[in-house]
């Protein structure tokens, strides 16, 4: 069997940014993350199974905006509302982006401490029967499955 990532994890994600005190700042004690440590110039976080990494751009090529990050939570409008209380400079509302008979996925998007955009924060919502929007509506199972992997 050929190597490959078909059933690899993420273990970690590097986010770059100028600030690495103001954004070890935001990421702990604005959005909640556990710090788990720091070596001069890196700082690492937990989420989930997943660990971050916050460092300066090591090289000019590496220093752009990152690849947009997805939280999972179980509460989209609730954590909306926490962190937005926290100061969380969010550039949307949380909004439904995807209905199914029994789920609705919702959405909302924020910027960090260090202009990194894009952002989200994701969750599914159980629709009670009899109070279904049908627009949107797709295979289910095909969709459950995609939700998943998310």
């Amino acid at each position: 069997m050929t190597p490959d990532l078909h059933d690899a994890s993420l273990g970690q994600i590097a986010i770059r940014v100028h600030d690495l005190d103001r954004a070890t700042a935001f990421y702990r004690d604005t959005l909640g993350l556990p710090l788990l440590f720091q070596f001069p110039g890196l700082a690492f976080f937990r989420c989930g199974d997943v660990r971050f990494m916050l460092s300066r751009a090591e090289k000019p090529e590496f220093d752009h905006p990152g690849s947009i990050l997805y939280y999972r939570v179980p509460d989209v409008v609730a954590t909306h509302g926490a962190l937005a209380a926290r100061g969380v400079a969010f550039v949307d509302q949380p909004h439904v982006v995807h209905r199914a008979d029994t789920y609705e996925l919702w959405m909302t998007f924020f910027t960090d401490s260090e202009g990194n955009t894009g952002r989200g924060i994701i969750g599914l919502a159980r629709v009670p029967a009899g109070a279904r929007d049908r627009r949107n509506v797709h295979d289910l199972p095909e969709h459950l499955a995609a939700l998943g992997r998310l």
